[in-house]
């Protein structure tokens, strides 16, 4: 039996988390070690999704790695197409592509509680050893169908988000979309415009606010390529603001009367 090969760290997952993991490792002067990624390419949940209108509704500035600035974000708030170029990026950038493995699905995990490492078992009939796992699987590129009694068997197109079928076209088509999460916020804007009918169904209404979404003028963008500080600073702001509103949300709601007001608005 040929032995299996052992590698001192296996990272799970080429999103952002496992990318970053992946640098740290470098940086940290660790260059054993694999990222184990069950599809074709890099990108995880934005390699995945790619619905109409599909964008972060985090700042682009922020939404990145702090040790990877990208001056050239277009937008405010960039869509998946230039998220996921992004992070392709940053595995080029940072010298990752030799340690990811693509088509390596993890089926399997098993501690080996007399030797202290990991057996990693591959849907593709690879193994191998790990001292040390990092999972950064995510929770968000995996489709969760609603559990509706006949959607089996409804004879109409049925798809997740997570799987948007580029090739059905919606014109002049009656959809139903179920859930009114930050996707369907997302997509019905979208979509709405070419369908001859749109219907929503929700359990529970969310907040919606106003984005500001904007172009980012060349003028910005060339002046964070000249003086990377300003970029530093500019995602310093957006780090600050954010942190307020989760301070707000999560311990000060008394302090959200102007934010229900712009909501309501």
């Amino acid at each position: 039996m040929a032995q299996q090969e052992h590698v001192r760290v296996a990272v799970i997952g080429t999103g952002f988390g496992g990318l970053g993991a992946a640098v740290r490792l470098r940086r940290e002067g660790i260059t054993d070690f694999v990222v184990l990624e069950r599809a074709d390419s890099v990108g995880g949940t934005w390699r995945d999704n790619s619905y109409p209108g599909c964008a972060c509704d985090v700042p682009s500035h922020l939404y990145s790695f702090s040790f990877a600035p990208n001056p050239d974000w277009p937008r405010t708030f960039s869509g998946q197409e230039h998220i996921r170029a992004y992070l392709e990026r940053v595995a080029d950038t940072f010298g990752l592509r030799p340690h990811i493995r693509l088509n390596h699905e993890v089926k399997l995990m098993s501690w080996d509680k007399e030797n202290l490492y990991w057996v990693i078992e591959s849907a593709n009939g690879t193994t191998l050893r790990a001292d040390v796992v990092i999972s950064a699987t995510g929770p968000l590129s995996d489709p969760k169908m609603p559990d509706i009694p006949g959607l089996d068997s409804f004879p109409g197109k049925v798809f997740h988000s997570a799987r948007w079928d580029h090739d059905y076209d919606l014109a002049g088509k009656r959809v139903a979309m179920v859930g009114t999460g930050a996707s369907a916020i997302q997509i019905v804007p979208a979509i709405q415009p070419k369908t001859a009918k749109l219907t929503l169904f929700q359990r529970t209404p969310p907040w919606v606010m106003p984005r500001v979404d904007r172009t980012i003028s060349k003028a910005e963008q060339a002046l964070h390529r000249a003086i990377p500080a300003t970029g530093t600073a500019r995602r310093g702001l957006l780090w600050g603001i954010r942190e307020l509103q989760v301070s707000a949300f999560t311990k000060h709601p008394d302090q959200l009367g102007l934010v229900e007001k712009i909501a309501k608005s």
